[in-house]
């Protein structure tokens, strides 16, 4: 056995909370953290999050996450417990047993998943996310004036995904709050619009979902123009970057598809 694995390394922070470790289960979600797993356990099943307690980015999502969690009400499976140490954070929370989402047209999940965008976006701001201002598209603008497009006071999820919006008994729940942020209402709408043209939606009918919600019909056209633009520059950087990521180059077709429906200059 080997004591270094973070499976092993838990058992004994958390049967606090859990009781005996029975089994640590690695899923196949959770690519920012160090382990995400079902413990079976003594107090029952929990999905847990591990993370090495370093400095940097990762460890300020985990925060980011645990902080943000009381705030979301019925959205996201309740957080019961956390755990620091001098090596380890984790955080357990409530299993919830269901699937990712499909996102392909004509998946009877998308109504689901865009009435979860709508209660994400009737959530009130919370005091701990004032200072969590929405920066990561801002390097990839045409000019420093449209940062002020992307500001806002809603509270943002910011990683649209199947994954991340779980299907249970004819609900879903929108999980893995990993970085969220506070920035224009409609940046969510606009990340799901990519995703679904990403899974086979043709732009115009990837828009039409995001037309059910308020964020999306109030946004201004230059607003959205400018995010299009903007993740075509980000995933044409990335692809650069990591010429081997299939998925990436999808990505920046997705990213090309919905430029040229909204008839945005092709860029070189």
């Amino acid at each position: 056995m080997d004591d270094d694995l973070p499976e092993h390394a838990i058992r004994p922070l958390i049967e606090e909370h859990t009781g005996p470790v029975v089994q640590v289960k690695r899923t196949v979600r959770g690519f920012s953290s160090d382990l995400t797993a079902l413990v079976d356990c003594g107090e029952g099943r929990f999905f847990v999050k591990a993370m090495r307690n370093r400095p940097g980015g990762r460890r300020k999502s985990l925060i980011r996450e645990k902080l943000i969690t009381g705030h979301l009400g019925h959205i996201s499976p309740p957080l019961l417990w956390d755990v620091e140490s001098a090596d380890w954070l984790v955080l357990g929370f409530e299993v919830i047993d269901g699937r990712a989402s499909d996102f392909a047209p004509g998946s009877p999940d998308l109504p689901l998943v865009v009435g979860v965008l709508g209660d994400i976006g009737r959530l009130s701001l919370p005091e701990i996310a004032r200072t969590w201002t929405e920066t990561r598209w801002d390097r990839f603008l045409s000019n420093s004036s449209e940062t002020e497009l992307f500001r806002g006071e809603s509270l943002l999820h910011t990683d649209i995904n199947q994954s991340n919006f779980l299907v249970a008994k004819r609900r879903v729940w929108a999980v893995d709050w990993a970085w969220p942020t506070r920035g224009a209402g409609f940046i969510d709408p606009a990340l799901l619009v990519l995703q679904l043209i990403a899974a086979g939606h043709t732009p115009d009918g990837a828009e039409a979902w995001a037309s059910e919600l308020s964020a999306w019909r109030e946004a201004a056209p230059e607003a959205i123009n400018a995010f299009v633009a903007a993740n075509l520059r980000m995933y044409r950087a990335a692809a650069v970057r990591k010429p081997d990521e299939d998925w990436l180059k999808a990505m920046v077709e997705a990213c090309r598809a919905w430029a040229g429906h909204r008839r945005l200059p092709e860029e070189r």
